[in-house]
């Protein structure tokens, strides 16, 4: 069998960055005068900033806002965001069972590191800047065995990949839709993933 190597989402799956996120997008509108609803914004986390930004912004201004969003980003959205529940302990399950820990996210790397880094989470790669079969070049590129998300993307990109895709229903998908978009397990919260991994590892040391 391939190392154990899961990969998971950030957002709504790792970690609660909705009033961090909420935030920094009251603070692009007192930057810009640009006013968006941060909190309809955060209420569809997934899809990549720039996907929101053009909801709010003119076609020729987005490059710009989006630049602006992320030079504000530290400052308003790391201290705001906690870790989503049994988000540590999936984490050191699959490190306690010999794995590895992926982060596959939309969120530029370098800002879902500051995530990590402030809340203590331990993983071994983060690959940021990919959405939906964008995320699978990664989880094929680190040997992944599993991926975990909160929106469909994740199990297309699971899918497109070829390993078993684990719903979290924590995010703007209901578990139906993360059924409908390929899970192949769909849980209420990371606190089930423990139970689901085992079933999923004996499942395939049978095969």
């Amino acid at each position: 069998m391939s190392v154990l190597t899961v990969g998971f989402d950030l957002d709504m799956t790792l970690v609660d960055s909705r009033p961090g996120i909420a935030a920094a997008f009251r603070a692009l509108t007192a930057r810009t005068g640009v006013e968006v609803d941060a909190d309809l914004a955060v209420s569809r986390l997934g899809p990549p900033l720039r996907t929101e930004i053009a909801r709010w912004f003119p076609p020729e201004q987005v490059e710009e806002a989006v630049l602006v969003y992320r030079e504000l980003y530290p400052a308003y959205a790391i201290t705001p965001t906690v870790p989503m529940p049994g988000a540590r302990e999936a984490l050191d399950l699959v490190r306690g069972l010999g794995g590895r820990v992926l982060v596959v996210t939309a969120k530029m790397g370098r800002l879902a590191r500051l995530h990590l880094d402030h809340l203590g989470l331990t993983v071994d790669e983060v690959a940021g800047d990919l959405f939906a079969e964008g995320k699978a070049t990664a989880l094929r590129a680190h040997g992944a065995t599993h991926y975990v998300g909160d929106h469909v993307a994740d199990m297309v990109a699971a899918q497109a990949a070829g390993v078993p895709g684990i719903g979290v229903a924590t995010g703007p998908c209901s578990a139906d839709e993360l059924r409908d978009a390929g899970a192949e397990v769909v849980l209420e919260d990371l606190g089930g993933f423990p139970a689901a991994l085992d079933r999923m590892i004996r499942l395939a040391l049978e095969q």
